[in-house]
């Protein structure tokens, strides 16, 4: 009775500081049995507070006489995921599948939420009742078949500021008996979810698994799995296998893949990285296999967060054959139309088929996908999915549907598996329309049916071109000769005016458009119609800016041009002069006066004493008619530039690009180096765009260049091909390059606080002159944490406040190449090492065995405590805030040794979380500790 009247007290303890809370945690090692015949009493608070009946702690009591042996065979398989509600907000679902006869059945399990802090979430799936070990739940979950129970915890959490947090979970323990995985009935199931909670990404909720992570399957029979994973954000995703993991998060020692296990047929087993479909092609033994895989996120190129899913397969015995579904696995939809999807499955067993759908179109708010479901059929079974799109669903990223069919055979039952990829795209612009004004093209055209694009996307090229878009096919590759000459951030304007960036169109050439509209997300319309028109040439049309030598002084261009056709004789009636203009540079700015023609005929210029061998230099003409008396500008051309090269030298190759602004499509190059024995410039290659590296070279030996580009005004009476040649330029290869990345691993020494960095030795493979290794401690800016010469691959680190951190590696050579920008990195947290707890018995008897309070070993991190002891009439006896703690079993305010007892204590925990080394930027999180200590002499 006395440890029940302790027992009681610590309830009225805690009722005391946390009056609003009715529930009270403990988490003990020792095991007490209550005797049958003792009766419940009253325990009754101070005046004020409420009354805490023995009852409610009998039935606590209860859960400890479980005997440790209840714990086994139970976990099979989990997953977290959480969902974004507001802020910094989530809510979080842990589900597990249990063995359903086990007595270590959870109504509550402990979620860690990655910032230090825990909570206790209640099951929330199932009707109330007791569990297997005759204990009362409010929820039991819900029994999906004989042996397995499925189970939902939920709870809320808001986190103090942006970050990255792992959200885990580690549940005693794994079924007996699992192939792969060494004495598994005594191996945690630990499973987490990564979340990364920053503003300028917004809020994110994980992928949603919609398929059972329980499945059965035959010795020699292909197994498949799919987790069925939604995205309510239309967030990218991928998938790879990992290592189960168990204890404190660490991988399983000596865990298989499950295709490891049997050596002598080892088989393959694989994940779809952009599917999800796992494959074991052919089980050889029968078994129950766990495997983990995890579903990353991906936003803008960037990797928000994670999903894992640990989970098992039985494999049996038998000679059943699984039905074959038939469904095309990728199509489109346009918004607006309806999709009809025919999916069928036929099974050569002539066995019974339930041919079943999930997926996100069918779990939309807007006009979801409809399936209606079959009946069981034998042989064969057919359904049709149906799906009337709308442009709410359009979105860059397909919706998977998961399409499944099972038969009823026996001893167990089989099934196929189809993933389909659905792309809702929105529909094209319609009626698109252009004609020319002045030395400009107005187009105009429908607005779209779906409003809600974010603007528009105007294509053009000179030439009508033969493009049209295959099916699902949106927006306007580049191989089509379409250049984007604008972007709209509207979609109620429906009209452009093309000007050529105020530079105006070129005479006499047809331009072609193409109208597309496009989402913040990144997804594009189909492409619309092609619609031509030709301004009327009666101005001049530059063809050729050639560079004919190259010189810092002397250097020479020549300038061809294509008289006007087509002059209106009553508005201009000439005669005419043709003003050539001058900029420096690609960019027309500043233009001066170099010459005058006084004849329509004269066509061409040759520009000299410039420096061609470090500017570019652009070109407009001028057409003005000289009637006396009515002397006026006709306009200018576009401008166009010569061909400018630059170079760009690295180690054993020199990277070229051409530049050049010009009115016509350039859409070839040509590149020429220099041969040393004839002093002729010989061709080195052809690209289609302006860019080309010449490799193989000896470092700090020069090499010369040329390039050539050619290219078209696309329409009938100029010259073409248009072929124009840069000034020639000359570069050394040096040895700029940085030694690849280091590859480190770290392992954390949690007995004696320390971080053990190993990395490997890129002497051996892509830096043979690799001179030292620098080891960085991930901040803004990196510290430095420790350099190393290139014979040194591991070093004991010993951090000043926390193992907590992210780290990486950076290689020097012998040019004092380094690059600290990419990298591959490591991180630790505080969970990679037992967290901060207490025993719940210790012996001051003064034998030198126990004699002292002491936390277990193995804690990180922990800046300090606030630790209270209270006897059981909740008087304080010690209190400390030593992380070592060291209570000798006195009483503080007597200095004597306490009786024999149960003693209750609240613990907060200052834990180190994150640092940069240095005492103001060190990261805090309080964790809160309650439970008991029996002291015994």
């Amino acid at each position: 009775m006395q440890f029940v009247n302790s027992l009681l007290q610590y309830a009225c303890i805690k009722a005391l500081q946390s009056p609003d809370e009715m529930v009270v945690s403990f988490d003990f090692v020792l095991i007490y049995y209550l005797p049958l015949n003792t009766q419940p009493t009253a325990c009754t608070m101070k005046p004020g507070y409420l009354n805490f009946r023995y009852s409610l702690i009998y039935k606590l009591i209860s859960l400890w006489l479980i005997p440790i042996t209840g714990f086994a065979t139970h976990q099979r398989a989990g997953e977290i995921t959480y969902r974004h509600i507001s802020g910094l907000t989530y809510e979080a679902t842990i589900i597990t599948y249990t063995f359903a006869p086990s007595s270590a059945d959870r109504c509550e399990l402990i979620i860690n939420w990655g910032d230090g802090e825990s909570d206790v979430l209640v099951r929330t799936n199932g009707p109330p009742g007791t569990t297997p070990a005759n204990i009362y739940c409010l929820h039991v979950g819900e029994l999906i078949s004989s042996d397995i129970r499925y189970n939902v915890y939920v709870g809320t959490h808001t986190y103090a500021a942006p970050s990255t947090y792992t959200i885990w979970l580690e549940d005693p323990n794994r079924n007996l008996g699992i192939q792969n995985i060494p004495n598994s009935v005594d191996v945690p199931l630990y499973i987490d979810s990564k979340l990364v909670v920053n503003p300028f990404l917004g809020g994110n909720s994980s992928p949603q698994l919609l398929l059972p992570p329980i499945d059965n399957g035959c010795v020699g029979v292909p197994y498949l799995h799919n987790a069925g994973a939604y995205d309510p954000d239309g967030d990218s995703l991928s998938y790879k296998l990992v290592v189960c993991r168990g204890a404190n998060g660490n991988n399983i020692p000596g865990y298989k893949f499950p295709n490891e296990v049997e050596p002598s047929d080892p088989g393959t087993f694989t994940i779809n990285s952009q599917t999800g479909d796992i494959v074991w092609d052919s089980p050889p033994r029968q078994g129950e296999y766990n495997f983990a895989f995890i579903i990353e996120e991906w936003r803008n190129g960037i990797r928000i967060g994670y999903v894992t899913r640990d989970m098992q397969v039985n494999i049996l015995a038998c000679n059943n054959h699984p039905p074959i579904l038939s469904v095309t696995t990728d199509t489109c939809v346009v918004a607006g139309d309806t999709l009809r999807l025919k999916v069928s499955a036929t099974d050569q067993d002539n066995d019974r088929i339930t041919l079943t759908a999930e997926g996100g179109p069918l779990l939309l708010p807007v006009s979801p996908a409809q399936w209606q479901q079959p009946e069981d059929s034998v042989g064969r079974v057919s359904a049709v999915m149906q799906w009337a799109a709308v442009c709410a669903h359009v979105r860059k990223q397909p919706y998977q549907m998961y399409f499944k069919a099972m038969d009823d055979g026996s001893p167990v039952k089989l099934f196929d598996l189809k993933t389909v990829n659905i792309t809702v795209i929105a529909p094209r612009v319609e009626n698109p329309a252009v004609s020319p004004l002045g030395n400009t093209m107005v187009l105009s055209w429908d607005q779209p049916a779906c409003m809600d694009a974010a603007g528009y996307k105007i294509y053009r090229r000179t030439g009508s071109g033969s493009f049209e878009p295959a099916a699902c096919q949106t927006g306007l590759p580049p191989e089509t000769g379409y250049a984007l000459i604008a972007t709209t951030n509207t979609i109620n304007n429906s009209v452009f005016i093309d000007d050529n960036n105020g530079f105006g169109l070129v005479r006499g050439v047809q331009y072609c458009y193409r109208i597309v509209t496009w989402y913040e997300d990144g997804s594009e319309s189909i492409a619309s119609e092609e619609v031509c028109a030709s301004l009327k040439k009666d101005l001049p049309v530059i063809t050729n800016v050639d560079i004919l030598s190259t010189s810092e002084n002397t250097g020479e261009i020549k300038i061809v041009w294509s008289k006007p056709t087509e002059l209106d004789s009553i508005q201009t009636p000439g005669p005419f002069i043709y003003r050539l203009l001058r900029s420096a540079g690609l960019s027309y700015t500043s233009p001066v006066e170099i010459a005058t023609f006084t004849s329509l005929d004269d066509t061409t210029y040759v520009d000299e004493g410039l420096n061609t061998r470090t500017s570019a230099y652009t070109y407009a003409l001028e057409l003005i008619n000289n009637t006396p008396g009515n002397v006026f500008s006709v306009g200018f051309t576009p401008p166009a530039s010569s061909v400018f090269l630059t170079a760009s030298p690295t180690d054993r190759q020199v990277n070229l690009y051409v530049q050049a602004d010009v009115p016509w499509l350039n859409k070839a190059y040509v590149f020429y180096r220099k041969n040393e024995l004839t002093g002729l410039f010989d061709s080195i290659g052809t690209s289609i765009t302006p860019n080309y590296s010449d490799t193989g070279l000896i470092n700090d030996k020069e090499y010369c260049y040329r390039a050539r580009t050619i290219g078209t005004y696309g329409t009938p009476g100029y010259i073409d091909p248009i072929l124009n040649n840069s000034q020639e330029l000359c570069s050394r290869p040096i040895d700029n390059v940085p030694p690849c990345p280091v590859t480190l691993v770290v392992e954390v020494e949690c007995d004696i606080r320390e971080l053990f960095f190993r990395w490997n030795d890129l002497s051996q493979g892509c830096a043979p002159d690799v001179k030292r290794n620098y080891l960085y401690q991930m901040g803004n800016p990196h510290r430095l944490i420790e350099s190393f010469p290139a014979n040194i691959f591991n070093y004991m680190y010993k951090p000043a406040q926390t193992i907590a951190g992210c780290f990486f590696m950076a290689a020097e050579d012998e040019q004092g190449n380094i690059d600290t920008t990419s990298y591959t990195s490591v991180c630790t947290s505080i969970d990679d090492c037992p967290r901060y707890r207490l025993p719940n018995v210790f012996t001051p008897n003064n034998d030198n065995f126990n004699d002292y309070l002491v936390p277990f070993p193995g804690y990180t991190s922990v800046e300090r405590i606030d630790l209270q002891i209270f006897n059981r009439w909740g008087v304080v006896v010690f209190q400390t805030v030593d992380p070592e703690i060291r209570w000798d079993g006195k009483d503080k305010n007597t200095n004597k040794p306490c009786p024999d007892g149960v003693y209750f204590y609240t613990c907060d925990v200052f834990e180190v979380i994150g640092s940069y080394e240095t005492p103001d930027d060190k990261i805090v999180s309080k964790r809160s500790l309650t439970g008991s200590i029996h002291l015994l002499r």
